[in-house]
Order: C-alpha cells, then structure tokens, then sequence
C-alpha cells in the first residue's frame, strides 16, 4: 500500500455518476455506468486521483451475477469485471502518479442484510471468480461492505491465495458502538478474521460516528492497515432493499450536514485515534477526498 503515514482512499461512485446524468437504477446500481458511460467512469477516477486518493476503487460493487440475470445481461459479468478493471488501469496511466487501484468486491446478495447472506458454498465460488475477473488489473482486494461475520469470512477465503493483499470493509451497526449490522461484536468479527491473514480491515459504509467508535478497536488489532470510509446516509433501514417496493426502499437518503470539511474532521478524528487508511464510501464525491488530503499536507 502507497503510504507514508496515511493511505488516503478514494471516494464512493455513485453520487457521483448521478450528479454527471448517468443514470442510477435500482437494478444494477452503478454497474450501468460500465454499459452506458464509461468514460464517466473514468473520469471520476480522475477526479479522485487529482484530489489526493493514492488508492482508486474499480466499478465493480455493482457487478453481481444475480443482479445482471434480472435484467437478462448475465452473460456479461466477465466482460464487465474486466472493463471496470481497465477503466481504472487507464486513468492511473493517464494520471502519470503512482496510484494502486483496490478491486471492489461486493456482497452477493444485497448490502447491508445480514439476512440475506447466502451459504458459504455458494459465495466463496462467486468471490473467488470476481476476484480471479480483476487480478491483472489491481494491486489489491477489497471486499466491501460485510454485514456479517459469515459474508466477510466467505470473502476472505474466496479471494486469498490469489497473491494480492487483502482487505476486508465492515458495514457497521448505525446505532450499536463497534458492532456489525448483524449485531455480532467488531471484536469476534477480527478473531474470525485472524487465520486469513488479512492486511488490512476497515469500517465502510456506515455513518461516520459508527466508524469513530470502530476505530480504537481496529488500532487494538494486529491488522497492518485500519481505518474507514464512510456513507452519507441517514441510516440503513433494517429491511430495505435496493429493488424492493418498500417506502424506504431504493436509492438511500442523504445527510445534508456531511459537507467535505465536516467529513474530514471525522477522518482527523479517525486518524488521531489510530488510522493509517481513511476515504470515503457512498454519498461522497471527490470533494471529500480533497478536504482529507488538504488536511493531511496542513
């Protein structure tokens, strides 16, 4: 990992791409971009490196075979992974920096619904196959946004052995301190994790205030590289599903408070209680990654 003191991530695609016209459906979610504006794609890439991220996340979170069958374009998953690895392979050649670039690996089944996780022998399979997708175009694996014990162990086994370094986002509780969506303790889900000897392991996706509460029991790990990257959500209702037809499902509210000066005093405070990786997941934008960079150069 490109780091000094502080490995500054990049920041969540989505709002982003929405703020650019591209549309956002409630099907495949971010991976449309790859289909219908991938230039935008890189772009955002762009963006981030020249805000200060030395780490650039792939647009793969929303290239899950599930979710392209419903939409009949299955057939198209390869071909997707490896586009959203090259687009990010392009803008870090075109930048002329020295960026690593993070493949996003996803829940197979939804994020944020530790319910929902299926059976180990059946995702470990569909990990080890992204990840085998993205291998010649990253440095390392992210597996992002496990809601649970079960879905972050089943990651961590599908892509290690595949000689890149692995790190491991935990999608934190909105209201329980240093605990994951699935009500299991932060510190059982670092034990579990242990014997796969991951290389780094972060809070992701969950409200910032979750992930300064992570944070001291993260630095009390043996884990090289701890920290976070967090939403802009309201908050994640138990039940809600992206293509569902709840009131409260679909594209998630934001937060109006979390400008990028505010974001990056979370980011201080993350980094003054033991973080050596901060950046920013779903709801921030470049503008995010700058402030925690201008931070990090005062």
């Amino acid at each position: 990992m490109i780091s000094n003191t502080v490995t500054l991530l990049d920041s969540g695609m989505g709002k982003t791409l929405g703020l650019k016209g591209v549309e956002i459906p409630e099907t495949i979610w971010s991976a449309n971009a790859l289909l219908v504006a991938p230039d935008v794609v890189k772009e955002i890439h762009h963006e981030n490196i020249e805000a200060g991220a030395q780490v650039i996340t792939t647009n793969s979170y929303g290239v899950i075979l599930a979710d392209l069958a419903k939409i009949g374009i299955e057939n198209q998953y390869d071909s997707l992974n490896e586009l959203a690895g090259k687009l990010a392979v392009e803008a870090v050649n075109e930048s002329g920096r020295q960026i690593e670039i993070a493949a996003s690996l996803p829940p197979q089944n939804g994020s944020f619904r530790p319910d929902l996780v299926l059976d180990r022998a059946i995702i470990e399979p569909l990990y080890r196959r992204q990840a085998e997708l993205l291998h010649p175009y990253v440095d390392l694996f992210l597996c992002e946004t496990m809601s649970s014990i079960a879905e972050a162990v089943a990651a961590a086994a599908g892509v290690t052995g595949l000689g890149k370094p692995v790190y491991i986002g935990l999608t934190l509780h909105d209201e329980i301190p240093a605990t994951l969506r699935s009500g299991e303790s932060l510190e059982s889900a670092l034990e579990a994790l242990a014997s796969f000897e991951v290389t780094g392991v972060l809070g992701n996706c969950s409200l910032p205030e979750r992930i300064s509460d992570a944070i001291p029991v993260l630095a009390d790990s043996d884990v090289e590289f701890i920290g976070g990257y967090a939403n802009a959500f309201t908050n994640v209702p138990q039940d809600w599903l992206l293509g569902g037809e709840k009131e409260s499902d679909g594209l998630l509210v934001l937060r109006d408070d979390l400008s990028p000066k505010f974001y990056s005093e979370f980011a201080s405070d993350w980094i003054a209680k033991g973080a050596n990786i901060v950046g920013g997941c779903c709801g921030t934008t470049a503008e995010h990654i700058l402030a925690i960079a201008q931070k990090l150069r005062a």
